[in-house]
């Protein structure tokens, strides 16, 4: 069986989509609890998404000094950005900008 890459990811094309997709949600929502990035993110993929996917990833963030892993209260912890993933993911939206265009609804 392959082992799955531990590696912390430092830059966009290092991220995986779904710790993308979870530092969108951050962004948008910040200090937020992990039950509320579970939710967006299965409301957004529409499958639910399993404790042993989303909390390994959001260590992961945490390692790589993307996110910020705080104590909100003894049982539950809250994630926020830091200036770091505001420069990664900036960079995204420019790249993807540069592809696409901006998108009008």
């Amino acid at each position: 069986m392959a082992q799955a890459d531990t590696t912390p990811r430092t830059t966009v094309p290092d991220l995986t989509g779904f710790q993308r997709d979870v530092l969108f949600v951050i962004a948008a929502t910040e200090p937020v609890k992990g039950t509320k990035i579970k939710a967006e993110v299965e409301d957004y993929y529409g499958v639910e998404v399993n404790h042993g996917r989303l909390y390994p990833n959001l260590d992961e963030l945490a390692d790589s000094g993307l996110i910020e892993k705080g104590e909100r209260d003894k049982r539950t912890n809250e994630y926020s950005l830091t200036g770091r993933r505001e420069a990664l993911l900036a960079q995204r939206q420019e790249w993807e900008a540069e592809r696409f265009g901006e998108v009008t609804a």
